[in-house]
């Protein structure tokens, strides 16, 4: 029986330690082909919506679009066998992408090889902290982002988010400015005259898609039918019409002129960023070895301060030109040996025939190609996505790029977390199933570390496809399996089918999906429930808002307030001066406008006794003391009291003397057992006194009560019977007078 007992205890250990490295092992118990159906079709329905969305968020992260489909391959089916959420779909994120792009903008151009590399880095790194939280069970630090904090970075990430996409909305293309509102301002400004007509008709018409679709019924993927009908209307009326023409079709000297310059400045640019960078090398150098004060080092100073003045200089240059040249207006028409020429809008010739198109110059921050530049006289798609299956490989490791990204990897940790973990308690509440936020962190780190070496950037949990899978009725995170075999699918056969799909739609699925982060409710729940929390997460909102893209700041400012919030509310926590209420308890005298007892102060502290706020109630007793001249004993009601350090043990050993040397007495009520050990571990329970220490505040103030009151002149004791202090509170808050104890009681005096 004992060898049964044993076997028995073993096997259930070993099945024990198999869930916590394989947890999906738990989702074939009981399992059934009519499960199997119910997850198939949740990961179909789920994946519909998994791929438009992806590519679109890709694009929000300066990447090209099919990276979108790479994060969407992997990270859904390692996050969901490794984690503890059975309907949580992991993918593309909208906060994820945008913090994505903001963390890497500074290293690289969006969109460059350098930029993928790196973006495939950032994921590393984030799962590899989230990795690291989770297996060291330290999911709780993430309580450091408050919700007042989040809800306002989320709310304005959503409206930096949506904001972002109207140049694609409106078919303009404008640099990016030092501040966010800047760049809107310029997208707003120039989109007044340069709007592409087509390109905002194909943004409406998802647009109202999407819209009429959800009203309709929210299951019906509007996404994907949003992007099959602006596909299939881009494909039929030719929507992209682009031509490569060489800078002798050009017919304006203006132009070729601006041109060669824009090429010759870039060229410029780029060598006075290799001296500077080679000049800085060799002032790190000459700091090591001469001194950074010596006279080599500060003639490298000044030489790197030259550059980067000089740089500063050109890039101004630049960016005027190549605002200058998107703004052209241009025709396409034949010279009179038919050969096809380019004239400025304003100076085409008499006579000239033209395709009625007017066609605008595409750049971004690198040389024209002088035989092949880019005009446009449609709209902008996707363009060719690569077929098949991203290949496997590690990330880049550049350490000293690590070390400038890390900062960022973890507070795209947290967001993404929080987010994930919010959205799987939300599921969990209605299914009933049980979590474990540190294993839903080692899925979330597995994921994006798997994730990156299959080419994809940073992901986290979805609200939208979360609530489709659970609306799906999916079973297990099976489904989320199926979802990347069918974007696997999609890889492998579908991607040419995308080609015309346009860039505006994906803008407007993004300005779609991020509308249900907005939640102006967050800041009202928030404020009603304490006033400090209101604000900081309206400071919060507004940092964000104010520093983007730099939304880093916006975060760290909301972080910085609630744990200097936090900080100075255990340094003065809460303390009152209870008398009777009606209700025959003991609470706070000045809210409730009661007087107070003349010869026993009842004093109640709601707060740990640690180091941070010890002379705060040492001075408050003393000051009370001081005001009380017919004042004899001291009730402290330490219910509130969870935590009791050295430090405060010191300072009630240290009051106790001082008190009693000038006659006073002092006892305690409502001390917990931690508190208790902690007094009886250093002997000051035995020095205050065993009969001084009691349960609650009845009994203490019953036993105190007559040694406090001899030879006393009060009439009527506030701690016998409710006294008020002028006129009583509110009608609300009071009860039949008819439960008044002590002698001569009296009504309350009526409003």
């Amino acid at each position: 029986m004992a060898k049964v007992s044993s076997r028995n205890s073993n096997s259930s250990y070993a099945k024990t330690i198999a869930l916590k490295i394989f947890p999906f092992i738990s989702w074939f118990e009981d399992y059934s082909t009519a499960k199997l159906r119910i997850d198939f079709i949740s990961g179909l329905t789920v994946a519909l919506v998994l791929v438009p969305q992806s590519m679109a968020y890709a694009q929000l992260a300066g990447l090209p679009a099919y990276y979108g489909l790479y994060a969407a391959f992997l990270p859904p089916m390692i996050a969901s066998l490794f984690g503890s959420s059975f309907q949580l779909a992991t993918g593309p994120v909208a906060v994820v992408s945008l913090m994505t792009a903001t963390a890497l903008e500074p290293l690289a151009t969006a969109g460059s090889e350098s930029f993928i590399a790196y973006a495939i880095l950032l994921a590393f790194c984030v799962g590899i902290f989230q990795f690291a939280l989770g297996a060291l069970r330290l999911g709780l630090i993430v309580n450091f982002l408050s919700h007042p904090v989040v809800s306002g970075f989320t709310n304005a990430a959503a409206i930096i988010i949506a904001s972002s996409q109207l140049s694609k909305i409106f078919g303009v293309y404008v640099d990016k400015a030092e501040h966010h509102y800047e760049t809107i301002y310029n997208v707003f400004e120039t989109a007044v005259t340069h709007t592409h007509l087509p390109t905002l008709g194909m943004a409406v018409v998802a647009f109202a898609v999407m819209i009429v679709l959800k009203r309709i019924n929210p299951r019906i993927p509007g996404v994907l039918i949003a992007v099959i009908i602006t596909t299939l209307i881009s494909y039929a009326i030719g929507f992209e019409n682009n031509y490569k023409a060489e800078l002798s079709q050009f017919a304006s000297p203006e132009v070729r002129e601006k041109i060669k310059r824009f090429n010759s400045q870039l060229e410029e640019m780029n060598e006075l960023s290799e001296q500077r960078v080679e000049l800085t090398h060799q002032l790190e150098e000459a700091r090591e070895s001469e001194g950074p004060h010596s006279s080599e080092a500060l003639r490298l100073e000044y030489l790197v301060e030259l550059r980067t003045t000089e740089l500063h200089s050109v890039k101004r240059d630049i960016t005027e030109i190549r605002r200058e040249l998107r703004l052209m207006d241009i025709k396409k028409g034949e010279n009179e040996e038919g050969e096809t020429v380019f004239y400025l809008a304003d100076e085409l010739p008499e006579g000239i025939k033209t395709d009625d198109n007017t066609w605008r110059m595409k750049i971004a921050n690198k040389k024209l190609d002088e035989g092949s530049i880019l005009l446009m006289g449609g709209g902008a798609v996707v363009g060719i996505i690569p077929e098949g299956l991203p290949g496997l490989k590690m990330p880049l490791i550049q350490f000293d790029l690590i070390l400038k990204i890390f900062p960022m990897a973890i507070i795209i940790s947290f967001l993404g977390f929080m987010e994930a973990i919010s959205i799987a308690k939300a599921m969990a509440a209605k299914t009933g199933q049980r979590l474990d936020p540190n294993q839903e962190l080692i899925g979330q780190g597995i994921a994006n570390i798997v994730g990156s070496i299959g080419q994809s950037y940073a992901v986290s949990g979805s609200f939208s496809r979360s609530a489709v899978n659970l609306a799906a009725g999916a079973r297990t995170g099976l489904s989320n399996v199926f979802s990347s075999i069918f974007v696997a699918i999609t890889l492998l056969l579908f991607t040419p089918l995308l080609y015309h799909l346009p860039q505006a739609v994906l803008a407007a699925i993004i300005m779609m999906a991020v509308i249900g982060l907005i939640n102006v409710g967050g800041f009202i729940h928030a404020w009603k429930a304490q006033k400090y929390d209101g604000i900081i997460g309206v400071i919060t909102f507004v940092c964000t808002l104010g520093f983007a893209p730099h939304l880093d700041k916006g975060i760290m400012i909301g972080v910085a307030l609630s744990i200097g919030l936090y900080l100075f509310r255990n340094i003065r926590p809460d303390i009152a001066l209870l008398s009777k209420y009606t209700d025959g308890t003991y609470r706070n005298s000045e809210r409730l406008r009661l007087k107070r007892c003349k010869h026993i102060a009842v004093v109640r502290f709601n707060g740990s006794l640690i180091f941070a706020n010890v002379n705060f109630l040492e001075e408050q007793i003393l000051e009370l003391v001081s005001t009380k001249p017919e004042l004899k004993h001291i009730l402290v009601v330490g219910n509130g009291i969870n935590e009791l350090d050295a430090s405060g043990e010191d300072m009630i050993s240290a009051l106790i003397d001082r008190l009693r040397d000038r006659g006073y007495d002092i006892s305690f009520s409502g001390l917990n057992d931690s508190v208790m050990d902690v007094l009886r571990r250093t002997q000051l329970y035995y020095k205050i006194g065993e009969d001084h220490f009691y349960r609650n505040a009845t009994r203490a103030i019953e036993s105190i009560w007559e040694n406090a009151h001899k030879g006393s002149d009060e009439d009527e004791c506030p701690l016998e019977k409710v006294c008020f202090e002028g006129m009583p509170v509110a009608e609300e808050d009071m009860i039949s007078p008819d439960i008044l104890k002590g002698p001569g009681k009296k009504k309350p005096p009526d409003k």
